[in-house]
């Protein structure tokens, strides 16, 4: 398998949009050697932005982190969440009731910025009275709750009522460690569909309505064409695919999910092929 220098490829674009874990950071923390690969990024005059499922903490939130760590050119417009889209869904779709919500108290800031009337899964009771006032579930964060007491309770609000459930991230796991994952906010979401027999509205890569709303984003004071912008994960069915499905290169980077040794038997099992391969971002 032939690894790619990611800054050679870079060069050949004008836009680079990075997944979060996996690629930028991880459980300790800043992937190393990503500041000088922005520095380089900067001194080419190449614009890139953060496209993250991580729809735990606000955009500000999220900028912060980097910011604290000393990734001063990451500030909150160079973040793209699908927190922020699963926002504007609601703003359009829920007007009046309660939001009862999966996640930490951080991650429903995406519901309290609307003035949403919101509830933890963990403290609604399952009164039928209260029950009905609940317009609409999201799952934010695989933290937050108890697994086994608020599940439980999930469920059984979804047996007795028909109100939609937004997804707000699609990422099944996530890199904890360098050959370890964590199960992530879009596992909870396939076990609670395949339980309740209902399907859920899923915000986040590899969906078309991700990719577009970020595209979007980065014209919005620039002229970018599909063939200038590059995307970078380091999943497959989420990342890779996703940018493949939308018209844009990838690079699959083996810093996060995809494990060195078995990138490649991945790729030929699964047909979902990047352009470029690379041991990471900072190469």
């Amino acid at each position: 398998m032939y690894l790619d220098s990611f800054k050679k490829v870079a060069l050949n674009y004008r836009a680079i949009f990075f997944d979060a874990f996996g690629v930028l950071k991880n459980s300790s923390g800043i992937i190393p050697g990503i500041q000088d690969t922005f520095d380089f990024l900067n001194a080419n005059g190449i614009d890139f932005y953060v496209l993250t499922n991580d729809a735990s903490r606000s955009p500000y939130q999220l900028a912060e982190f980097y910011q604290r760590n000393g990734i001063t050119d990451i500030d909150t417009d160079k973040i793209i969440s699908s927190g922020m889209l699963a926002r504007d869904y609601l703003r359009h779709k829920v007007k009046d009731g309660r939001v009862a919500y999966l996640g930490t108290k951080s991650s429903a800031i995406y519901l309290e910025a609307m003035d949403l009337i919101t509830i933890p899964i963990s403290k609604l009771d399952l009164d039928h009275r209260k029950t009905n006032e609940i317009r609409v579930l999201v799952l934010l964060d695989d933290e937050g709750f108890d697994w086994q007491t608020d599940l439980n309770k999930t469920i059984n609000l979804l047996r007795r009522t028909n109100v939609p459930v937004v997804v707000a991230n699609t990422d099944k796991t996530y890199p904890v460690s360098e050959d370890e994952v964590a199960i992530a906010v879009g596992s909870i979401a396939s076990l609670l569909e395949k339980v309740v027999g209902k399907k859920f509205i899923h915000f986040g890569k590899p969906d078309a309505q991700m990719f577009n709303f970020a595209f979007q984003h980065i014209n919005q004071n620039k002229s970018y064409q599909k063939e200038e912008v590059l995307m970078v994960g380091d999943t497959l069915h989420t990342d890779i695919i996703g940018g493949n499905k939308f018209g844009i290169d990838t690079v699959l980077v083996l810093s996060g999910n995809t494990i060195p040794d078995q990138a490649e038997f991945f790729i030929k099992t699964t047909g979902i092929v990047p352009d470029f391969i690379c041991e990471s971002i900072a190469t």
